[in-house]
């Protein structure tokens, strides 16, 4: 399993179907927002940029797969993403779950100084609803939850991945007689 892995991280099409999944997923994410009218949260946006991470780590995969240090690099990039966006949603789900006056998200989105992503493209980072309100089900389970879900996929994925980088592949041989 580890060689199949090592492999597929050695190819674009691999690193392709990663950024692939994120782009639908904030795609998916911008369609609840607009198609559906549903607000996003605090937390809901920055889940979507842990996601974007994980987008990131795909198209840096994907310029160079064969180079160790670069995969390495996108995978730290990605892990970081599926960790501290599944970090997140559990802690949204908290908030959810547990409703209490001491356990609310801020009404604003603090990103740093340098990177104001609410005033830089407001269409997708400008948090507009609440972090106690569910107000969407699919299968018995809410939005947050299925993004708990999709964070842990993310983390087991590239955290095989990244253990598939010290698997050492048998060079090819030439088989003369078969």
């Amino acid at each position: 399993m580890l060689t199949y892995f090592k492999i597929l991280s050695t190819q674009r099409g691999g690193w392709f179907l990663l950024s692939l999944s994120g782009i639908l997923l904030e795609a998916t994410a911008l369609y609840f927002q607009y198609g559906m009218g549903l607000q996003p949260c605090v937390m809901c946006i920055y889940e979507r940029v842990a996601l974007l991470g994980i987008i990131f780590a795909g198209l840096i995969g994907m310029i160079y797969p064969q180079s160790m240090l670069l995969r390495l690099f996108a995978l730290a990039i990605g892990l970081w993403g599926a960790i501290k966006g599944l970090l997140l949603a559990l802690e949204h789900l908290d908030i959810q779950l547990y409703p209490a006056p001491w356990k609310q998200c801020s009404a604003f989105a603090e990103f740093p100084q340098t990177l104001p992503l609410d005033k830089w493209i407001p269409a997708m980072f400008h948090p507009t609803g609440s972090c106690t309100e569910v107000s969407w089900h699919f299968l018995g389970f809410s939005m947050v939850q299925w993004i708990v879900v999709v964070f842990v996929l993310y983390t087991l994925i590239l955290a095989v991945i990244t253990l598939s980088q010290f698997k050492r592949l048998r060079p090819k041989q030439r088989r003369l007689f078969h």
